[in-house]
């Protein structure tokens, strides 16, 4: 399958995961993906848990497979100057260094695009690029603490939580690679590349948006729920005979679908129950009715009958059990690396019917030097058992 970015070059100088994961998405894509690592070490996540794969962590492999690894020591006036050769024949570069660290070694964006006006530059950092944190670092979870999206996880009563996925680094990702393809759009037509930033910061705003609007237009806040939602009743997980089973009615119709489903018809006539702002505001008073009756039955049964009833629901599955369903079976999202003896979660999006294969396994500390004529300096290995 034709990557459908063939023929795009992309430099990476990236660090851990929000950049290299953006890295990642235009190399699943088709782009060509150098990346630029130090020489004492390479990138951070090569040491990121236990040697999987020659000497390297596993989360590694996931957000690298499919690049080029070229190593250089940017502290050097010719690591430099081979970094600025590498750019003039790139279409794109990404970053996710520290604050400061580019400007002091000359690679920043206005630096860089006045000198290569067709080049897309674009870099994620902490706090933003503006305000008075522009140069504090970061990390996942101080930015989910941070945003406030921690305070919004869990339930009533519970402390605050971040969520088990890495939401802004991997988020502001997503964003820097929207914006790459955006601003490659409007060089067709102008010859122009760009300046992008984002921020974990921001992302974190973008993904509460829903909580941050309603409390600057509204005054308030949602109460927390831990897998239910603020402005649905029932819409969240319950206890049946034998695990969790979570049933999302987001409207009347599909609440009077599960009335009649549950032998309880009556519900749909009584004013506390009748719509879903009644719900709302008698929401204990029909789960003190809902719950006994859904612990009657196992997860199964509730789940044949439901669906039969057309009442949305799914049962609450550990990641072994979600990755063995037929329906993700089915969607070949675990899928094998070329040239390796494993597998790796794909991207998930199909082109023409197709879903983007990763172009290969992640490569070796400095694996590329030769191939784009740079002198292979001294490398500190990664970490090995």
């Amino acid at each position: 399958m034709a990557g459908v970015l063939e023929g795009v070059r992309v430099l990476e100088l990236g660090q851990v995961l929000a950049g290299p994961f953006a890295g990642a998405i235009l190399a699943d894509l088709g782009a060509e993906v150098i990346k630029i690592e130090r020489t004492e070490g390479g990138d951070d996540a090569r040491r990121m848990g236990p040697a999987f794969r020659h000497g390297d962590a596993l989360n590694f492999h996931i957000f690298n497979r499919g690049k080029q690894s070229v190593a250089l020591d940017l502290k050097s006036e010719a690591g430099r100057a081979h970094l600025d050769r590498l750019a003039a024949q790139a279409d794109v570069f990404i970053h996710n260094l520290r604050p400061g660290v580019p400007r002091a070694l000359g690679i920043d964006g206005e630096t860089l695009c006045a000198r290569h006006p067709r080049l897309i530059y674009g870099e994620i950092s902490a706090f933003g690029a503006t305000g008075p944190m522009a140069m504090r670092p970061g990390y996942e979870p101080l930015l989910q603490a941070f945003s406030g999206l921690s305070s919004t996880n869990g339930g009533e009563g519970d402390p605050p939580m971040r969520s088990g996925a890495s939401m802004c680094d991997q988020g502001s990702g997503m964003w820097l690679v929207i914006g790459v393809l955006a601003l490659l759009h409007r060089r067709e037509r102008t010859g122009r590349g760009g300046l992008l930033t984002t921020s974990l910061l921001e992302t974190a705003l973008a993904w509460n948006a829903q909580k941050g609007d309603a409390w600057a237009n509204e005054g308030r806040l949602p109460q927390r729920h831990r897998s239910g939602h603020p402005g649905f009743v029932p819409y969240e997980a319950f206890d049946t005979a034998d695990g969790p089973l979570l049933i999302c009615c987001g409207n009347d119709r599909l609440f009077a679908k599960l009335a009649h489903a549950l032998a309880r018809p009556g519900w749909i006539d009584e004013a506390r129950f009748a719509t879903n702002r009644a719900r709302l505001a008698h929401k204990a008073a029909l789960f003190e009715q809902l719950e006994p009756i859904l612990r009657t039955r196992t997860q199964a049964e509730w789940g044949e009958l439901f669906e039969a009833a057309g009442v949305p629901c799914a049962p609450v599955h550990s990641v072994p059990e979600a990755l063995a369903h037929p329906q993700v079976q089915a969607l070949g999202m675990l899928a094998p690396v070329p040239g390796a003896d494993f597998s790796l979660t794909a991207m998930p999006l199909c082109i023409d019917g197709g879903r983007p294969p990763a172009r290969g396994i992640a490569p070796r500390l400095g694996e590329h030097n030769a191939r784009h004529q740079v002198p292979t300096p001294t490398i500190t290995p990664p970490e090995t058992p």
